[in-house]
């Protein structure tokens, strides 16, 4: 259960779905994640307001990685945006986070803008995979592309994904959600669930909210500096440019362990004079080692790469390296 949300954590197995997702084609049901709808004249403009990023970067037909800060600076949520019409827009953030963010925009439209939420009326479903354009232009007539949106007979496509795959993201009316998924499973998709998302992501070297992101961690901190527009006045900003003026006391850094252990967050760091703990870790089924995401302070030297992990009591080596950990389609 996540939430109130019933989801698989394997169908035929977390090792063959990965698999298949690296090698062909999966689908995974993520309609627990957050979704809601943003129309009217000053759409772009509040969406541009509470975010961090800069629509000005994108354009209708779009989609942008983006946060939602607390005045600290610190992470409420990592957000996509799909931006379908130059004022209508569909906002994603983390399922956990959805009725907190759609509220937040309810009490901050103005009077020409509606803030629609469609977890009660959609279904979502990641296809992700070499394969996956096919499959998907297959299933709903309509292909991803990379960064991009469309829509067509009431289903919008996203070229987006949390794989680091090739693929996309499909939002469909609950009445056609059955028949759009047989549609992908006859175009050769695998069911996959929360097991392979996760080891997936974590091999992408993609950031989990509530565990390697938080309200006490800052952009800056986490790496995702590309994700904010400077010359916009977003929540938090002024509590960056300070922080970016005095330096940020910890960094995100990644590690491949030299075993097959996984790491497990919570687990202790070191890195010369650098510690912290790891926040994702898990088995790697495309290196065959143990990888994960941690936090170290202060932030290491550039050239500083040996670390170890302490699994239970016995301190593993690692190694830092730069994310992702496998290159991808």
């Amino acid at each position: 259960m996540f939430g109130d949300w019933e989801m698989p954590l394997q169908y035929e197995g977390t090792l063959a779905e990965h698999a298949a997702v690296r090698d062909t084609v999966g689908v995974f049901d993520v309609s627990h994640l957050g979704r809601f709808r943003v129309d009217g004249g000053g759409a772009a403009a509040l969406v541009d307001r509470l975010l961090t990023n800069d629509l000005d970067k994108v354009a209708p037909g779009r989609t942008q990685y983006t946060l939602l800060l607390n005045d600290e600076g610190g992470i409420i949520d990592d957000i996509v945006v799909w931006w379908i019409e130059p004022e209508s827009l569909v906002v994603l953030p983390n399922g956990v986070n959805h009725d907190r963010v759609v509220a937040l925009f309810v009490d901050e439209a103005p009077a020409n803008v509606t803030v629609t939420d469609l977890r009660p009326t959609t279904c979502m479903l990641a296809v992700q995979g070499p394969d996956a354009p096919r499959a998907i232009e297959s299933a709903v007539g309509l292909p991803p592309v990379k960064r991009r949106v469309a829509h067509l007979n009431g289903i919008i496509v996203a070229g987006t994904g949390y794989t680091g795959e090739a693929g996309g993201e499909v939002i469909v009316p609950l009445e056609q959600a059955e028949g759009v998924f047989g549609a992908l499973l006859d175009a050769g998709a695998v069911p996959c669930g929360l097991g392979a998302r996760d080891t997936l992501r974590l091999e992408a070297g993609l950031p989990l909210w509530g565990q390697d992101l938080d309200e006490t961690i800052t952009p800056l901190e986490a790496g995702l500096e590309w994700a904010l527009g400077w010359d916009d006045p977003f929540p938090g900003r002024d509590a960056l440019i300070a922080q970016r003026s005095a330096g940020i006391g910890r960094t995100r850094v990644g590690f491949v362990v030299e075993d097959r252990r996984p790491p497990r967050h919570g687990y202790a760091i070191r890195c010369g004079e650098s510690s912290g703990e790891v926040t994702s870790g898990n088995f790697s089924p495309a290196l065959q080692r143990g990888i994960g995401l941690a936090y170290l302070a202060p932030p290491p030297d550039e050239a500083s790469t040996a670390a170890e992990i302490q699994v239970r009591d016995q301190w593993v080596p690692a190694t830092l390296t730069k994310t992702p950990f496998v290159s991808t389609s």
